[in-house]
């Protein structure tokens, strides 16, 4: 489970620090590239930066876990459903990493973060 935690996170931190290292580009995706549903693309490319920030941070460290995959499982759909031109590029591993990522979220879902977090810490000390 940690290792799931470490891979996937890494892999949304990385996103997230691209997306904030050049803001302006940033913005120009989500305005005239990403097609996100229901949210104004200033407001979701914000709450992209955000999410793939913030939930990473609590899966490497094992707090609110099953939230934050939950959380990191929804940016990623989102991902895939806002630019369709995913599924048209001629290697099909980009699209592939988005199912692989999000089956690896739903298992930490699923089964939780494992001994090596802070959730299996503050649960051993509510039992206790």
């Amino acid at each position: 489970s940690l290792a799931i935690r470490l891979y996937v996170g890494s892999q949304f931190m990385k996103s997230g620090l691209v997306k904030i290292n050049d803001w302006s580009a940033t913005l120009a995706l989500f305005r005239d590239e990403y097609k996100v549903p229901l949210l104004p693309p200033d407001l979701a490319a914000y709450m992209g930066a955000a999410g793939e920030l913030t939930f990473p941070l609590l899966l490497f460290i094992g707090l609110l876990s099953r939230p934050a995959a939950l959380g990191l499982f929804l940016v990623n759909a989102m991902a895939v459903i806002s630019y369709p031109q995913l599924f048209s590029f001629e290697c099909p591993a980009a699209v592939n990493d988005h199912f692989y990522w999000g089956a690896l979220l739903l298992v930490i879902a699923a089964f939780g973060p494992g001994r090596f977090s802070l959730d299996a810490v503050l649960g051993e000390k509510r039992r206790a």
